[in-house]
């Protein structure tokens, strides 16, 4: 399907030759980002419960994995390639620093000064700088010199911190590769691959988590028929989503509840096991389907792709994804030994990131290493030590702080 998408759409930022004829420019993305370091490091970064609590439950390795897989048959259903979509999916995690949001949130206080921190922002410098594959011939690092288009699908928020400082997309130092990704795109406005891996990212882990909730004993099914809980979790997940009442979520709550695949139990036994992935299943094809419908019934039958259509959410599957993502918030994420483990989280972070500073270079990555070796100020060191703790997993995080604060 590369043909439907133009030269321009194909150009990469650092001209390079084709190494096996046959693959599409859009199959080379997709196993660069496959194969990169990047991309291997998500396996031990938290999604929601801490990878190794148990063999189950998702890291943001398999959490991106399972989002590539909703993403490419959603992306190839309205007509988009669907290597392309599938590449933006496996990207769109790469910036998450360890321990998931609260990783993030910590960074982003420390680096506030310096043009702050963000998921997204740091997935773009990972896929344009960081990833070591591609140099341009003035010796700057090209990252994974992916196409044009593979870039402008992954970006989330096509902004920077000037227009959202708490969502975007490019760190002012790597505003050069950004401007010309977006090149000839409608400002401001994501392109329909990019909002595809977005819807998909959202169903994948609002209804993946759901299923690590049951599977870890985290939520009883029972507790959903209770009025006095079914409350608080409407509540809940109203305060989440500001436009919407509490009354809108029992609402969407009572559509998932009686639907006719919905778990009744969980025991744990080989039939309830088979009856949650069941409903696993059949809860990302309704929304998959719900969005696919809606699009095609506003932009026709079409192939679409790039800029030719929005991707139409109808509301009703927002807010069942929505309460989703509340009864996570509630049962797994805002339980009292998860907010203490956040909470130590973010103490490890700041901590660590300040023993580096006072002992840099030492403890940085190589790579690390020179760009803080490069920097001709205290914000470009800071930057290099941020990349370095960005780029850590959950107990690499761990050890380099026993490490730095024992010596």
């Amino acid at each position: 399907m590369t043909s439907d998408y133009d030269e321009h759409a194909r150009a990469r930022w650092v001209h390079e030759p084709v190494k096996r004829p046959g693959r599409s420019a859009f199959e080379r993305d997709r196993a660069r980002v496959l194969h990169s370091a990047a991309l291997r490091r998500l396996a031990a970064t938290t999604q929601v419960v801490v990878p190794g609590e148990s063999d189950f439950p998702r890291t943001r390795l398999t959490h991106s994995l399972e989002c590539a897989q909703v993403g490419r048959g959603l992306g190839k259903a309205l007509g988009c390639d669907p290597d392309l979509v599938e590449t933006a999916c496996l990207a769109h995690d790469l910036g998450h620093p360890p321990f998931g949001h609260t990783g993030e949130g910590a960074l982003a206080e420390i680096a506030a000064g310096i043009g702050g921190f963000e998921g997204n922002a740091q997935s773009l410098r990972i896929l344009t700088r960081l990833e070591p594959k591609t140099f341009a011939p003035d010796g700057r690092s090209a990252g994974l010199n992916l196409t044009r288009a593979a870039l402008d699908a992954s970006c989330k928020y096509p902004w920077g911190r000037d227009v959202n400082d708490r969502k975007f997309g490019v760190y002012d130092d790597d505003r050069d590769v950004f401007s010309w990704l977006r090149e000839g795109a409608p400002d401001g406005r994501r392109c329909l691959e990019a909002q595809v891996m977005d819807w998909s990212d959202d169903i994948a882990y609002s209804v993946h988590d759901l299923e690590d909730a049951i599977h870890a004993r985290h939520l009883e099914l029972d507790v959903l028929r209770d009025p006095a809980e079914r409350t608080a979790l409407t509540e809940l997940a109203a305060s989440r989503l500001p436009e919407s009442t509490s009354d809108d979520f029992a609402a969407a709550l009572d559509r998932l509840t009686t639907l006719p695949f919905w778990p009744r139990s969980y025991d744990a036994s080989h039939r309830s096991l088979a009856a949650l992935k069941n409903a696993t299943s059949q809860l990302i094809g309704r929304f998959c389907e719900a969005a696919e419908d809606a699009t095609r019934q506003q932009f026709g039958d079409a192939p679409m792709r790039g800029y030719d259509a929005d991707l139409v959410v109808p509301r009703d599957a927002r807010l069942e994804v929505e309460a989703l993502k509340a009864v996570a918030a509630r049962y797994v994420m805002e339980i009292e030994p998860a907010t203490t483990r956040y909470a130590q989280q973010r103490d490890l972070v700041h901590e660590l990131v300040d023993a580096l500073r006072r002992h840099a270079p030492h403890g940085l990555d190589p790579i690390a290493r020179e760009a803080w070796e490069a920097a001709t100020d205290d914000a470009g060191r800071l930057r290099a030590v941020i990349d370095h703790v960005a780029s850590l997993t959950d107990p690499s995080a761990m050890a380099s702080h026993a490490d730095l604060l024992a010596g």
